[in-house]
Formats: structure tokens, C-alpha cells, sequence
């Protein structure tokens, strides 16, 4: 059984695809900011292009197929990871201190390596040329969002937040969690 019918052109797909999954980033990130608002516009910019490629008309080809299950595992640890540093994040702003529990005790910028990974995984699901192209802008546009925020940050707890830059990495947990926050106080 064999059908002639084209798998493009299913535009109620990239629609209803597109809404969903910008709707649950939305749930988490709530941008408050021009700062916010400007990153998660160019993560649903990144999440309606890959889906009207996808679904919509074919501009590349489908590759690496063999690794769908590679991305399952970005896609979830990336959403698993961004929900798990909100809920630090939200906790430690209603109680006005430092986020360094949960995520946050071992990167400094779980959210933005969450949602690096949730791109990367829907890259190897679907590469695209136009989502391959703005993967690494978005990158950028998310390593320049943290160092900005990294300076607002430091103006507002001064030399705690000077201690747990100097004891948590940026982007990579250490092995071994020496960068834990249990270690040390902020």
C-alpha cells in the first residue's frame, strides 16, 4: 500500500505544531523583558521554520534518520531542564535571592542549555537549511543574552553572585559536581 499523496503541504500541521510547542516554551520562559521577548520571538521564529520545512514545502532533504532517537533524548532533557531551572528561578525570585538550587547548582544558565538542546534535537530529528542556518544565531543570540544578563545579575547581588560565578561554570557541568552549590554559600 502506497499512496502518491505528497508528505508536504500539511500546513494545519506546522500551525498546530508551531502553537503547541511555542505555547509550552511560552509556559515556562514567560518573557517579561525586551530582552526576553527578543530571544523567545527568535526561538518560535526557529520552531515555524523547522516545522513549515517540515511539513510545509520541501526546501531540504531528510537526513540522518538513524539518530531520531538521539533527538527524542535532546528534545526531552532540554524541556526537562527548562522546567526544572524555572521552577529554581521563580523560587528564588518571589524570595528575592540567588538561584543556585536545582539546575542552578551546576550551570549557570540551565534555560539557555535547555533550550540549546531542545533546537539541537529537533536539528538532528529534521535538519533543515534554513533551521541549520539559524541555530548557530540563535546560539549566539542566547550566549549574548546570558552575558548580559550575567552583568544585571551582578549588579544586583554584587560579590555572592562574584563567588558562585567563580564556583559554577557557565554552560558545561563539571564532572564530578564540583561546581555544586551544597558545597559552599553564596
Amino acid at each position: 500500500m502506497s499512496s502518491d499523496a505528497p508528505a508536504y503541504g500539511l500546513w494545519s500541521l506546522v500551525i498546530v505544531n508551531s502553537v503547541v510547542f511555542i505555547l509550552f516554551a511560552y509556559s515556562f520562559f514567560k518573557p517579561r523583558t525586551g530582552r526576553d521577548w527578543r530571544s523567545f520571538g527568535a526561538f518560535s521564529a526557529f520552531l515555524v521554520a523547522l516545522f513549515a520545512e517540515m511539513y510545509g514545502f520541501p526546501l531540504s532533504i531528510y537526513f540522518l534518520s538513524g539518530w531520531l532517537q538521539l533527538s527524542f533524548v535532546l528534545i526531552g532533557g532540554g524541556f526537562v531542564l527548562i522546567a526544572a531551572a524555572w521552577r529554581a528561578l521563580f523560587d528564588a525570585q518571589q524570595r528575592h535571592i540567588l538561584a543556585i538550587t536545582g539546575p542552578y547548582s551546576h550551570i549557570r544558565h540551565p534555560q539557555y542549555v535547555g533550550f540549546i538542546l531542545v533546537m539541537l534535537g529537533f536539528l538532528v530529528q529534521w535538519p533543515t537549511l534554513l533551521t541549520l542556518a539559524m541555530f548557530p544565531v540563535l546560539v549566539w543570540m542566547y550566549v549574548r543574552l546570558a552575558r548580559q544578563e550575567e552583568r544585571d545579575v551582578r549588579a544586583e547581588f554584587g560579590e555572592a553572585y562574584d563567588r558562585y560565578a567563580a564556583r559554577t561554570p557557565a554552560w558545561f557541568p563539571r564532572l564530578g559536581g564540583a561546581g555544586s552549590a551544597h558545597s559552599w554559600r553564596a
